[in-house]
């Protein structure tokens, strides 16, 4: 009854994440999206389960959460920070933000 209780409010405070965004500065202050416009409210459809309305505000939302993990684990692990596979995964991932920036600004996105 307890992890009923807990993942029914764990739900609803996810339905209401969305009042707790961080707005952009860089929009505000030049009125354009950043490389990483979209990453919060991708990253709360992803918690919610939805993966398609996930990857249409952020593409590389997956890449770079992963990007996060592993850097934490080799950190935390103390292992081999300059490991080829954790450059090439990020420059990967950067490739993939810039190429979705360059996309998100020349055609139509969802905002």
């Amino acid at each position: 009854m307890f992890f009923l209780n807990l993942y029914q409010s764990a739900l609803l405070l996810l339905g209401k994440a969305d009042f707790f965004l961080l707005p952009c500065p860089f929009k505000y202050l030049f009125g354009i999206d950043c490389p990483g416009c979209g990453f919060q409210r991708s990253v709360l459809a992803l918690l919610q389960g939805d993966f398609s309305l996930s990857f249409k505000l952020y593409p590389p939302t997956v890449p770079l959460l992963i990007c996060f993990f592993a850097a934490a684990c080799t950190w935390l692990l103390k292992l081999n920070q300059n490991a080829l596979a954790l450059k090439v995964m990020y420059f990967v991932t950067g490739f993939f933000i810039f190429f979705n920036y360059i996309y998100k600004m020349l055609f139509q996105h969802i905002h």
